[in-house]
């Protein structure tokens, strides 16, 4: 169970698993002591004369040992040299802040974070630092969270202006984390569009290193995420710290190796081109930011993660549910489509066993491509007559369930609604606006935008019975100006821009409670933390090629668990990559995530047909442990060959494994892959071979799978726990 401690000036936080330990200074200076395995009680001695502070914890700002004291919240500009996680300006000018400890506090329960999402409070221990500027009247509150069944610590800070005079804040992260010692690698998530979340991993040296977005989304060129890992930790060994960001805009992510062969992490709002007008009495919130400590390797990390999103912050309809296995539109006909060859595809994938068909891009306005009508979402009279409604009437009689596709954030500068509201999307008056995939973004940060989403949403699904909603974002800000924000508070425009997107999320989901969204941008542009509060799913990638999605997922499975990733088995020739692989592979690869297809069934062989019934009826028995179970990555696409993984139920007695072999050669020799996540005590069957072995046969020693001589080859398989 997690618990508060308190001695001596000593706060500890701890559960069965781990410990977070800080201490007040002489002054009233935060330090902190230590994030790692499970502590009876912690010394503050030894660590801070590693920090150069006296054995006595006497110390001296005059003297500047702040810039070697490990602290919670630092500023820059009186003492400490390091990047800080807060600056302030007053209105003479000057930029420094100085904040000591006023109260601690144990409050009953973890607070809700006004505006923002983060994880709940159920199961955990709260604390609340209260420190303050005298100097300006800056309070900040900074609150933890340590929950009783995940290796994690939860915190963010709110800061209040007590003061008599605005003040302008430049810069209010959400983690410091100071480590002694430098002696880490830093892992990061990056990519492109088709290419996201791609593993990169460098030690740590003297000086910055880190990730950020500038791009009013997480971004699909980076993920608000860092891991700290030992050199010499691997996928189950070793000792890893991971950080997450609740957040969907622009971040920052640093890990700054200082002089003192030790280390700083810092992780929240990107603080260029940011500014926020506080003024006397008012507050502002900052995201809330996520600890993970594994000392068994970055796949302990991983399950630490997985835990904490699916125990604390999915949205609770969908925790632990069947999610339908979907067919969706796009790649099958694109914009090209009208009524009867939607029920025709819809016909086809029924008698497969799919349960949800999903119309996407194409189907208001005037929009036979991507130039013109977002925003004008009434629907396109030309290719359904009968609407949103009869169209869904006619996939519900075929048993199906019925989903729409929508980009409610967006706006054609070729729309009724432009001509009718050019100030509603972001633009710098005077400027030539920028528009990317021939569109605009809206101005969120506006209640009557707002608004009129919720309303367009609403509408929607109302007309059409739709029970699932995929929501796109297909384009980051530029010509970042808004025509509701004065001046001074211009920079303020993409956090605005977050709130008012969270609040018509709240809205919406609030209001269709039993409709599944699924997040989109591009495909992964935005799968965070922040967007997975309201969706429990997120289309992984618009590359739906086999052999990419193996790193794709791979990297994002570091962070999310699999329930949270939108998989298809897509035709061939890939649509992205111009590939062709078996149609058994695109199917085990899609079993990584939330289970669909991306293709016309009309067009397939009667095989292709044949093995879709088999593959839907797999998924449907296979659903809570593929989704649900603990995942366990075998062999990285990254570094080699083969990418393998096996999900295991949380009582062991079965597991799902998958393997992939990208590249076929001659002579080959059958891989043997080492199992993880099993009872070593206990014995398996393998259903698909009717072969059964020892656990810890299979752990030590490994399985031998054989794969003929093709590429993208693929083995799936099933194993269940017998009794002998």
């Amino acid at each position: 169970m997690a618990e508060i401690l308190r001695e001596n000036g000593v706060i500890h936080l701890r559960n069965d698993a781990i410990s977070y330990v800080m201490c007040e200074m002489p002054g009233g200076v935060p330090a902190h002591l230590y994030f790692g395995p499970r502590l009876e009680r912690l010394d503050p001695k030894n660590l801070l004369r590693r920090a150069g502070v006296a054995a006595d914890g006497s110390y001296s700002v005059q003297e500047c040992s702040l810039d070697r004291l490990p602290q919670e919240y630092p500023s820059f500009g009186l003492g400490d040299m390091r990047e800080g996680a807060l600056t302030a300006q007053a209105p003479d000018g000057n930029c420094a802040v100085d904040l000591r400890l006023v109260g601690v506090e144990t409050p009953g329960e973890k607070p809700a974070l006004e505006g923002l999402p983060a994880t709940r409070g159920e199961g955990c221990a709260a604390l609340r630092l209260r420190l303050r500027d005298e100097h300006t009247g800056l309070e900040v509150e900074l609150n933890y969270a340590i929950y009783d069944d995940c290796p994690a610590v939860a915190r963010s800070a709110k800061l209040i202006n007590t003061g008599a005079a605005a003040l302008t804040v430049t810069r209010a992260l959400s983690l410091c984390l100071d480590l002694p010692d430098d002696g880490w690698d830093l892992i990061t998530l990056s990519g492109s569009w088709a290419r996201e979340r791609a593993i990169h991993r460098r030690p740590v040296t003297q000086g910055h290193q880190g990730v950020s977005s500038r791009r009013g989304a997480s971004s699909l060129q980076v993920s608000p995420f860092m891991a700290l890992a030992r050199p010499d930790a691997n996928e189950a060994r070793g000792e890893v710290i991971g950080a997450a960001l609740v957040y969907s805009g622009n971040f920052i992510a640093e890990v700054e190796g200082t002089q003192y062969e030790a280390a700083r992490a810092l992780l929240g709002i990107n603080d260029r081109d940011f500014a926020w007008r506080l003024e006397s009495g008012a507050a502002f919130q900052a995201p809330e930011a996520v600890l993970v400590y594994s000392d068994r390797g970055i796949g302990g990390m991983s399950r630490g993660f997985h835990r904490l999103w699916e125990n604390h912050l999915l949205p609770r309809r969908w925790v632990g549910k069947a999610r339908p296995v979907l067919l969706n539109s796009w790649e099958g006909c694109y914009f090209d489509f009208d009524e009867d060859k939607l029920v025709a595809m819809a016909a086809a994938a029924a008698k497969a066993g799919v349960e949800l068909f999903v119309m996407d891009d194409g189907w208001f306005g005037h929009r036979d491509d991507d130039t013109t009508s977002l925003g004008d979402w009434g629907v396109d009279a030309r290719k359904l007559p009968g609407g949103l409604g009869r169209l869904g009437e006619r996939v519900r009689a075929l048993g199906l369930q019925f989903g729409i596709w929508m980009e409610p954030e967006m706006i054609s500068p070729e729309s009724d609604l432009f001509r009718a509201h050019p100030d509603w999307c972001i633009h710098i008056p005077g400027r030539e606006s920028i528009t990317a995939r021939h569109q605009l973004t809206l101005d969120m940060s506006r209640q009557d935008v707002q608004d009129f989403v919720v309303e367009a949403v609403s509408t929607t699904l109302k007309d059409s019975g739709a029970t699932y909603l995929k929501w796109d974002m297909n384009r980051n800000f530029s010509n970042i100006g808004s025509a509701l924000l004065p001046p001074e508070r211009q920079q303020e425009l993409p956090h605005r821009y977050m709130l008012g997107l969270y609040s018509v999320m709240q809205r919406l989901t609030d209001a269709f409670p039993d409709v599944l969204f699924e997040g989109c941008s591009s495909g992964g542009g935005r799968f965070d933390a922040g967007m997975l509060y309201y969706v429990p799913q997120f289309w992984c990638s618009d590359d739906t090629d086999a052999l990419m999605r193996c790193r794709i997922q791979y990297g994002t499975s570091l962070v999310f668990p699999a329930s949270t990733m939108g998989s298809h088995v897509s035709a061939v020739p890939n649509h992205q990559t111009g590939r062709v692989t078996p149609m058994e592979t695109r199917f085990a690869v899609a079993m990584g995530g939330s289970f669909g297809y991306e293709l016309d069934p009309c067009k397939l062989s009667d095989a292709d047909r044949e093995a879709m019934r088999a593959q839907v009826a797999f998924a449907g028995r296979t659903q809570d442990l593929r989704l649900y179970g603990s995942l366990y990555r075998l062999c990285s696409p990254y570094e080699g060959n083969l990418t393998a993984w096996i999900s295991v139920a949380p009582d062991k007695g079965e597991a799902i494994f998958t393997l992939v072999r990208a590249m076929s050669q001659p002579n080959p020799v059958a891989p043997l892959v080492r199992l993880d996540g099993l009872d070593p005590a206990r014995r398996y069957r393998i259903v698909e071979t009717g072969e059964v072995y020892g656990g810890d046969e299979l752990m030590r020693s490994g399985l031998c799978c054989p794969l003929g001589q093709c590429d993208a080859a693929s083995v799936l398989y099933t194993l269940k726990a017998v009794d002998e």
